[in-house]
């Protein structure tokens, strides 16, 4: 019997450690929030490319404008413009979006394409985004997206 009680008040010290950390880790995902973003971004390159734009971030009713650059490294060859539309999950405040996005794609535009992407930067903003893409581009390459605040 006694082995009995120590198993019943460990386990009951176990339930109440994990109730613990689950409140924890639900009630920081609760103040999270989400906004709205459209961004423009023109992409060129041989080889080596370079990407710039801008965009906007809706977030509480209040617009914020954004800058976006980037390089990326690998096959590509061409030139393109994507249009972007989409959400921006886990955020507490606008400047949680800014940060570096990485991403490491293959694909082709010849006068129209679709696009669809979902990235993560430092600050665990994740962007879901999805647009049209124009242009005459190929590419096979590892990239890099910096979004800032303006």
């Amino acid at each position: 019997m006694r082995l009995s009680h120590r198993f019943r008040t460990g386990l009951r010290a176990s339930l109440i450690a994990l109730t613990a950390i689950a409140g924890a880790s639900l009630s920081s995902a609760a103040y999270a929030d989400s906004g709205s973003v459209s961004i423009r971004i023109v992409k060129a390159g041989f080889v080596i490319g370079g990407s710039a734009g801008s965009g906007t971030l809706t977030f509480h009713g209040r617009r914020y404008p954004l800058s976006i650059g980037g390089l990326s490294y690998g096959f590509t060859f061409g030139a393109s413009e994507t249009r972007f539309h989409g959400t921006v999950t886990n955020i507490r405040r606008p400047s949680d979006v800014a940060g570096v996005y990485g991403q490491a794609g293959a694909g082709a535009a010849a006068v129209r394409g679709a696009q669809g992407v979902v990235l993560t930067n430092q600050n665990g903003a994740v962007l879901t985004l999805s647009g049209a893409q124009t242009g005459l581009i190929v590419s096979a390459d590892l990239s890099g997206l910096v979004l800032s605040l303006r």
